[in-house]
């Protein structure tokens, strides 16, 4: 195997690759490698942990240009810390790489050459096959805007492993991502593109890998396909390809937890609300509580509070926007509440109480794409 490739395309590739590389090494020792698989068309560099696999592709020309020039054919796995880093820190933008029939391999860039004894590629897991029949068409900025808004409310209790993922579900041309852990809930629809076959219901994925997967994701609008097959998912986004399982099990209908009327509705400010829990939440972090109170005060105004320490205490005037309903008082999770703002995408938010000790809804005042489900506190005076 040998061929030269530049040092910025080849970082490029490492780094994406290198976020599926697995931590249980000693238990199979080849998955602390990337697999190196050149060919006359380009060089293919994947990674897996046995969860998640992930492939990045440099062609060996792209429109006009040569990206890698290829000498000779072959495929080594290299240690991927050690190459991942040297790779990085090379001297030049030229890199010659090259492997015997042994393994052994020497990357060369300006004055450095840096020997690795490799791995064979023959020990190296086969990646699933994914049958390209159910796909969904999607933006690249519009999923990682999903999974910002959703994935931060899944459980971290992996006594309930089902909780631990996001629920995907598509019909009528609407993908609905839902993420609740019991205790809150967060749920955002958005319209995408399907072939004729297209399906999925109960599909749930892991709230980290997708986490994982939102730091490939390119900010821009770029068009993506995401692929779904018996126990797989496939996310193809230009020459990456990221592979990972689905979750075993059944989602709970978490529709049941949202009330389907209110007696008290309410608008505010999203960032000014969002700003003056933030300054309770640095009390009750203190106390190790996050118990925050809000009171309405009247139809103008609620009060936001911290409880009462030995260090002291917040208390804050919010103007309200608009108001319907009951006055009351209501205590939450601060915490919970400010991730929830943090991912209404409106200028303003609109709330729906049932009483002091019922589901509190959150949604943008301009859209229903999204909604937050907090449940309160039960507090003494």
């Amino acid at each position: 195997m040998k061929l030269k490739i530049s040092q910025q395309d080849l970082n490029t590739s490492i780094q994406q690759v290198s976020k599926a590389v697995s931590s249980r090494a000693a238990a199979i020792p080849i998955l602390s490698g990337i697999k190196v698989d050149v060919t006359r068309e380009g060089v293919l560099f994947t990674a897996s942990d046995s969860e998640i696999s992930i492939q990045s592709f440099v062609p060996a020309e792209h429109e006009g240009e040569t990206k890698a020039e290829i000498l000779s054919p072959g495929s080594v796995v290299l240690p991927a810390k050690f190459f991942s880093e040297i790779i990085r820190k090379l001297p030049s933008d030229e890199v010659w790489i090259e492997s015997n029939e042994h393994f052994m391999t020497w990357v060369r860039s300006g004055t450095a050459e840096i020997q690795m004894i490799g791995m064979d590629p023959e020990e190296y897991p086969v990646l699933p096959q994914v049958e390209e029949n159910n796909i969904i068409r999607i933006s690249s900025d519009l999923l990682k805007e999903m999974i910002r808004q959703t994935s931060f409310a899944v459980s971290t209790n992996e006594s309930s492993p089902i909780l631990t993922g996001v629920l995907w579900d598509f019909s009528q041309e609407r993908l609905k991502m839902v993420a609740c852990d019991r205790t809150r809930m967060a749920s955002r629809e958005a319209q995408v593109q399907r072939n004729d076959q297209t399906e999925i219901e109960n599909l749930v994925i892991a709230g980290k890998t997708l986490n994982e997967l939102n730091k490939l994701l390119p900010d821009e609008n770029i068009s993506m396909e995401i692929v779904v097959a018996n126990n797989q998912v496939l996310f193809k986004i230009d020459n990456l390809l990221f592979y990972t399982r689905i979750l075993d099990g059944t989602y709970p209908d978490t529709s049941k937890l949202i009330p389907q009327s209110f007696t008290t509705e309410l608008t505010v400010h999203t960032k000014k609300l969002e700003e003056a829990i933030d300054r309770a939440y640095l009390l009750s972090r203190e106390e190790k509580t996050n118990i925050v109170k809000m009171t309405l005060k009247d139809a103008y105004s609620l009060e936001i509070s911290s409880t009462a320490s030995e260090i002291g205490k917040v208390t804050e005037q919010v103007d309200i926007h608009q108001m319907t309903g009951d006055l009351l008082t209501i205590s939450f999770n601060s915490k919970y509440m400010l991730d929830a703002l943090k991912a209404i995408d409106s200028d303003f938010v609109r709330f729906g109480f049932r009483g002091a000790m019922q589901p509190i809804i959150l949604k943008p005042e301009d859209h229903s794409n999204i909604l937050h489900l907090i449940m309160p506190y039960r507090t003494t005076n």
